[in-house]
């Protein structure tokens, strides 16, 4: 106590050096290493010198209208000579006004910058299709909102999610969602640093308060509760953190109109966008955003919850019956009355085509020719390659197919699978069964060789085309129905098949194993395939993504229907290196349940770059390895199947069933099709055995030709010559032997 007295005692004798030694210091410390302070105290002098001069100029604007000087108010028989805050006598007044008058347009002009805000625009996709709509919105919003500074279109990869809750500008999100409702690639780590901080304790329900969003999601409704999941979810959690919708959650479905959709919500997006941009300034602070509409997220047990209290989140126990009760009345009335069960389906929908006019001009882009509302058509390279004489397809090698005679379509452009490999890149729709509106087969068999018809014709004059095989290919005399999608969920497939048939059109479907059904009342047609893509359910469901649950059920379930066929079958399998090509021991079992009359291997085809696959040129296999794995797996099989003829150029093998068709020391693979027609004419039950046809020995396996038609002349690509080529063949007989 007595130091502090003696302390006191010497400030109050030396109170003045004090009070020098702390005035500057604090002078020091509020303007030198405070330059929002120092600004502040300039502003309001700018202010108050703004006030004079108005006051000024406005007595003089008063006295005489003929102004002049920095503000006016001079009087011009005065010659200039003014006085007060406008200048004229007193020279330094009138400069400080003229300085103010300046200062006072630069901070309205700031002021006028601040008010505009800025948007970004987070994308997340496996397809492109969310990154192409980000663009388009940016497009829209710097057209339609002017007070939009700047519009940021960024991958949500490349996005800091720390920033988030503190974002001064509003976001967008565009996510699609992957498959069984997973995030894509690109958005994974932000989905689930997203769903950690909505259920981590140590943030509060406002985290997000500042942060004002919207999200259209992209996905397919045939997925049901996986649809859309991911942008559903994300625009819950925000919510539920208290973030600002601009916009109603946007859903924007492949198996409907996206780009109606889009434009619609993107309509409703920009209002909102104006309003908010019309009285916000950057800061956010300036009003509150309006929060649109809460999408219902809760299940049916939530809501009864709800209904029972939704103010108690303990209930006693003398309160159990009082709480059930009442949730027993909430379902009741949600039910309907006693004994009648109220279904909550989605309303029915109007049914609509199948190829939307975004995928119309998908497929047009990709070659397509669109047939009705749901088949296609297109030019197969191997056709305009056999009007040149440089050669077949595979088919031709294998089974007789004359290619340019060969008319490639599908009355299906859905399907049911997803394929890592497929060359459509998943362009195409997909579903479990059919739901859009249905062609009958005539307009699809008429507009399909109407179709193939003129861009055959397009061909002529083309270098290099055959005169005497462009007259023939106006007679069609294949059909392969496996363009794209799933030709058997098509549900009028065998009156096609019979129309094909009575044109003397042989028929080859191709069917993804899935509609065991259709493949049971499926008429005979000229050879049947089934795609064997995996040899277990895991494999299958990693290599074709099927959109059924019970897949694998139905695969083998096809596979067993396939057994009972009396006509020509196959397994088809696209050897994918890496990721199907390591359990033959699998295939074996598949081959024994289906018993097909042949096991046509081929090699993947690489279709470029796909967000929706991960495939690369190391998983396209040599025709070496191709042969390879047929002859261990032929080996595995026993002595009822062998290699019997292979195709190099699109690097396909065939494995036969040597106790159908190795004859008299002789393979007969090939398809007599006149027999054909002559046997679906006679109406009577027939078999693969009476109309098969000996196969020619360059198409045998082994062959030094290959596989190669020999009145046609093998063209070399530009940089590889005939040495090379023999170099090749060569080495894979050796590797074959």
């Amino acid at each position: 106590m007595s130091l502090i007295l003696s302390l006191v005692s010497w400030v109050l004798s030396n109170w003045v050096p004090v009070l020098l030694i702390l005035v500057p210091l604090w002078y020091f410390k509020s303007f030198a290493h405070n330059p929002a302070s120092a600004i502040t105290t300039e502003v309001k002098k700018a202010h108050i010198a703004q006030e004079k001069k108005d006051s000024c100029c406005n007595g003089r604007a008063k006295e005489d209208t003929q102004q002049s000087g920095c503000c006016g108010g001079a009087n011009a028989a005065e010659g200039g000579q003014q006085s007060g805050c406008c200048g004229g006598a007193n020279t330094a007044e009138g400069s400080q006004c003229c300085s103010t008058t300046s200062t006072t347009q630069n901070e309205a002009a700031a002021s006028q910058d601040n008010s505009k805000i800025g948007l970004k625009i987070l994308y997340a996709t496996q397809t492109r299709t969310s990154q192409a709509l980000a663009k388009r919105l940016k497009e829209i919003v710097e057209r339609e909102v002017p007070l939009i500074e700047e519009v940021l279109v960024q991958n949500i990869a490349e996005y800091e999610n720390e920033d988030l809750n503190a974002e001064r500008s509003p976001v967008v999100f565009f996510l699609s969602t992957f498959s069984e409702g997973t995030p894509t690639d690109d958005a994974a780590w932000f989905y689930q640093w997203l769903e950690d901080t909505r259920f981590d304790h140590r943030y509060d329900s406002t985290y997000m308060r500042k942060l004002r969003y919207a999200v259209f999601g992209l996905g397919d409704s045939v997925y049901e509760e996986n649809y859309c999941a991911v942008a559903k979810r994300v625009d819950q959690y925000l919510h539920e953190m208290s973030g600002k919708r601009l916009c109603p959650l946007g859903l924007g479905d492949k198996s409907d109109d996206t780009e109606a959709q889009f434009l619609k919500w993107s309509t409703l997006f920009v209002s909102r966008l104006n309003g908010v941009a019309n009285h916000l300034s950057i800061s956010g602070e300036d009003a509150d955003i309006l929060d649109s509409e809460v999408p219902d997220y809760s299940s049916a047990e939530e809501s009864d919850v709800d209904a029972a209290g939704q103010e108690e989140e303990l209930v006693d126990v003398e309160d159990m019956g009082t709480v059930a009760a009442k949730m027993n009345e909430s379902k009741a009335q949600r039910d309907g009355p006693a004994g009648l069960v109220v279904s909550r389906r989605r309303p029915t929908r109007e049914t609509k085509e199948m190829v939307t006019p975004m995928l119309r001009k998908s497929l047009e882009k990709q070659g397509y020719k669109i047939v009705g509302t749901h088949s296609g058509v297109k030019l197969c390279r191997w056709t305009k390659s056999a009007l040149r004489g440089r050669g077949s397809c595979y088919k031709h090698s294998l089974y007789g197919i004359d290619s340019h005679n060969c008319m490639e379509a599908t009355p299906s452009l859905a399907c049911a699978n997803k394929c890592v490999f497929c060359w459509r890149q998943h362009t195409n729709p997909v579903g479990t069964e059919w739901r859009w509106k249905m062609d009958d087969p005539l307009t699809i068999v008429d507009g399909a060789m109407e179709n193939h018809y003129k861009m055959i014709k397009q061909l002529k004059g083309v270098p290099g085309v055959i005169p005497s095989r462009f007259e023939e290919a106006f007679t069609i005399k294949h059909c392969a129905l496996s363009l794209v999608g799933e030709p058997i969920m098509y549900p009028q497939i065998n009156e096609l098949v019979e129309l094909l048939h009575a044109r003397n059109i042989s028929s080859f479907l191709v069917t993804n194993a899935q509609f065991p059904e259709a493949i049971e009342n499926l008429k005979p047609v000229t050879q049947l395939y089934v795609s064997i893509d995996a040899g277990t359910k895991e494999d299958l469901k990693k290599i074709d993504r099927p959109l059924f649950r019970d897949f694998w059920e139905r695969f083998l379930a096809c596979l067993e229907g396939l057994s009972k066929k009396k006509q020509r079958t196959v397994y088809r399998l696209t050897l994918v290196k890496d990721k199907n090509d390591s359990t033959i021991d699998s295939y074996v079992s598949l081959v024994e349940r289906g018993s097909p009359d042949f096991i046509e291997v081929k090699g993947v085809t690489y279709c470029g770059f796909s967000g929706a696959s991960d495939l690369t040129m190391k998983n396209v296999p040599y025709h070496q390895e191709v042969l390879k794995f047929c002859y261990d797996l032929a080996a595995k099989l026993g002595d009822k199947y062998e290699v019997a003829c292979a195709h190099e150029h699109s690097c396909t093998v065939l494995i036969a069933d040597k106790t159908k068709y190795f004859i008299d020391g002789s393979w007969h693979t090939w398809i007599d099709y006149d027999k054909f027609f002559e046997l679906v004419r006679a109406d009577k039950p027939f078999t693969w055995a009476d109309y098969r046809r000996k196969t020619p020995e360059w198409a045998l396996v082994g062959d030094s030709r290959g596989g190669f038609k020999p009145e046609d002349t093998r063209w070399y690509r530009k940089g590889k010559g005939k040495k090379d080529a023999d170099a090749d063949a060569n080495h894979e007989d050796v590797v074959a032997r």
